[in-house]
């Protein structure tokens, strides 16, 4: 108790005699403090502030600068502030001007870490039990020991400590990115690495502190458990990445130095810095520390200079147009209906064209329209707004889309197709019903599939965006590597399964930190109010989402789902587009249509390409045939040609006796062939022979027989079969004896 020693805004004597005379603190070890270390806020230019008072632990006067004057006012490492307490009681102004709260409040907050070095009587936190077994794997892997050299302990301390903030980010659903808290997160692992490098070249440090971290946390925030794995394919992933990217980037930074240097400068200008960042990706505070080893600086202000100009150009790619923005800002409050009804008799309340508020449109006219209460759900949180139809006693209007606008949540925008509309008008403001029900079907399937990647691919899946249209819907989500075919199918069929379970689908308000302590799946990065709302499927329940959108009542009215396409939108981010219901019917329509055309097309091309070896056989067919002449003899007067040929099929037998008997101009023709294990004969006759008497199809019936078959066939030609292979020469000479 006695190191306590407290501090006090300097004309707040209210907290200090409440520190003196209530709590005991001897006036001595009360001491007062200027705006500086004893006013906080606001936190902008402007917005709520107040006086402070804070308490700090003592750690003897050998812990210091040694002035007899030393306080918590001092700047050395004698006092540590364990707590603070916000008296919050002024607003700012941007002019600086402060003015009473009607209601002031108290802040108040303890540093835990700081904390936790009182009571283990160390002089630092990286020497409590909260860093100890981080820093002894940096050791083990750097064979370096901590506290041998301040500059490595530096190294060691920043490795441990990005580590472990690494850890919980990524288990909390951040991934390296380029943008905001992703960014953070890219920068840390980087820096990490970084001084990873300096500490000893080529060993990699993040991952062995995640698995320290996770083991020694886990029981306290059992999500790092779950997530263990994926938490160290992130870091795995991001670390060979950034690995490449420094060694080219020290590369070329080196190239630049040393050009710089060649003309008696030590100085990296902004755009140089800026080339690395923005081409390379190698961030500038790395490049300030490369650049400082070797004694050079940076020009910042140049670099920010360059950064300035590509947020402008950014700026200048994502301009809405003006009809998009409203003049003033609008607050116009209408009750949305939508959820209970999809016709509503309601009256206007104020119609713009322009961005101008009129009295009234007519046919033909483009406008706003803005009602007292509406059936029409408005474009937010992915889901695509409402369409349908305005109608008054004296005109029709047509709602092409229904979004936010400044302050104005509902705004109906379209035309009037027919007569007019004034403010005031009593209208019925009826919904695209099917058009509705195609977007509930897609928006309660998007809930399906993030519970079944979940369940396929781990917890750590979060949704990262999402667009819920009539047509399909889109569903971004946190992954590192592409899914596999067989868990692509996993997921569609868990989808389908709990669409035929036909699970109730049930919104409930409730307390946000309720449905939080529930288990309900919040958007990342996303701000809620007290009260939200949650959709509920099943019983018992599978999937809980705080969501405003509209959805079915059952899942079996989704009917069917399928996904479409899976992509990579960035780094750890990936993307399914999908359909459902009468969507999910068009693309199998589309599909088996697609597919018939296909399956035409090849038809087409093999009967293509059998032509063209039946040319190739004919032609084949023709220079065999010419060699089987030589085998021509003469029996009882009669050219006869007795063969065993090799065939594929009775087209080109029949072609080959066709040719020979033609080439013969008077004569028999007698061929034998194994088809399918089975011999095969053909006897062809010529014109002239026929009138003669010789018949064909007599024959090749008695030449069949010798090989255990039989056949027949015309005068001219005529064809038959056996059963005995062994048999076939001796069936194609018989024919002699006959003649």
């Amino acid at each position: 108790k006695e190191r306590i020693w407290i501090t006090v805004y300097q004309d707040d004597d209210e907290a200090f005699d409440i520190w003196n005379k209530k709590i005991g603190v001897p006036t001595e070890r009360i001491v007062r403090c200027g705006e500086k270390e004893n006013f906080w806020g606001p936190a902008g230019d402007s917005g709520p502030c107040g006086p402070c008072s804070e308490l700090h632990y003592d750690f003897g006067k050998d812990a210091g600068c040694g002035r007899a004057d030393c306080s918590p006012a001092c700047s050395c490492e004698r006092f540590s502030e364990i707590w603070n307490l916000v008296f919050v009681q002024y607003n700012q102004d941007k002019s600086g001007k402060r003015t009473p709260l009607a209601k002031g409040h108290i802040d108040t907050g303890m540093g835990l870490e700081r904390m936790t070095v009182i009571m283990q009587n160390k002089n630092s936190v990286y020497e409590t039990d909260l860093f100890t077994p981080l820093l002894d794997v940096v050791s083990k892997i750097a064979e370096v020991k901590y506290g041998s050299d301040e500059i490595l302990d530096n190294n060691m301390r920043v490795i441990a400590e990005h580590g472990r903030a690494v850890t919980f980010l990524i288990a909390d659903g951040v991934l390296p990115g380029n943008e905001k808290q992703s960014y953070v997160l890219r920068r840390l692992m980087r820096r990490a690495v970084f001084f990873g490098e300096k500490l000893v070249s080529g060993k990699s440090f993040l991952e062995e502190v995640a698995k320290v971290t996770i083991e020694k946390m886990k029981h306290e925030y059992p999500e790092l458990g779950q997530k263990k794995k994926f938490i160290l394919k992130v870091i795995q992933e991001e670390e060979a990445r950034f690995r490449d990217t420094l060694k080219i980037g020290t590369q070329l930074l080196e190239g630049i130095m040393a050009e710089v240097f060649v003309e008696g400068k030590k100085e990296v200008s902004g755009e140089q810095a800026f080339k690395l960042y923005d081409t390379y990706g190698f961030p500038v505070d790395l490049t300030q520390e490369v650049a400082a080893k070797q004694g050079f600086t940076v020009d910042m202000a140049g670099f920010e200079a360059e950064m300035e100009k590509q947020r402008e150009k950014s700026k200048s790619k994502n301009t809405f147009s003006k009809s998009l923005e409203l003049d003033v800002i609008l607050v116009i409050k209408s009750d949305f209906v939508g959820y209970q009804e999809l016709s509503s008799k309601t009256k206007i309340h104020s119609i713009y064209i322009d961005n101008k508020s009129v009295p009234s449109a007519t046919e033909g006219q483009e406008v706003e329209i803005y009602l007292e209460k509406t059936p029409f759900y408005s474009e937010k949180g992915g889901q695509i707004g409402d369409t349908g139809k305005i109608i008054g006693e004296n005109g029709q209007f047509e709602v092409i889309n229904t979004v936010n606008r400044q302050g104005s949540e509902f705004t109906h925008v379209g035309r009037v197709i027919s007569g007019s509309l004034s403010r005031g008008d009593e209208v019925t403001a009826g919904v695209d019903i099917e058009r509705r029900l195609d977007i509930a079907r897609n928006h309660t399937a998007t809930h399906l599939l993030q519970y079944a990647l979940r369940k396929v691919l781990g917890e750590h899946v979060q949704q990262r965006g999402s667009l819920v249209t009539p047509g399909r819907l889109r569903f971004d989500f946190s992954h590192m590597s592409a899914m596999t075919e067989e868990e692509i199918e996993k997921v569609q069929t868990i989808v389908n399964y709990e669409i035929r379970r036909n699970h109730s689908v049930c919104p409930v308000t409730m307390p946000y930190k309720q449905a939080v302590k529930e288990g309900a799946i919040a958007l990342f990065d996303e701000k809620y109010g007290d009260q939200v709302r949650v959709l509920k499927i099943g019983e018992p329940q599978i999937s809980a989402e705080l969501c405003g959108g509209t959805h079915v009542s059952a899942t079996g009215e989704i009917g069917y789902f399928q996904i479409i396409s899976e992509s990579s939108i960035g780094g750890g981010i990936r993307r399914i587009e999908a359909v459902s219901g009468r969507g999910a019917e068009q693309a199998i329509k589309d599909n088996i249509i697609n597919l018939n055309k296909e399956i035409l097309a090849v038809q087409t091309e093999l009967d293509k390409e059998r032509k063209q070896i039946q040319l190739l056989q004919r032609g084949k067919t023709k220079q065999e045939a010419e060699s089987l002449l030589e085998k021509v003899e003469t029996a009882n007067g009669v050219k006869l040609l007795t063969s065993r040929i090799e065939t594929v099929d009775n087209d080109m037998m029949r072609d080959m006796a066709d040719i020979l008997r033609s080439k013969l101009g008077s004569g028999i023709v007698v061929l034998g062939a194994v088809m399918d294990d089975k011999p095969s004969f053909i006897v062809a006759v010529t014109p002239d022979l026929v009138k003669k008497g010789y018949h064909a199809g007599k024959l090749v019936k008695h030449i069949s027989s010798v090989a255990g078959g039989g056949g027949g066939g015309k005068p001219d030609m005529a064809q038959g079969g056996g059963k005995d292979i062994d048999k076939l020469e001796e069936a194609i000479n018989s024919v002699k004896g006959i003649l």
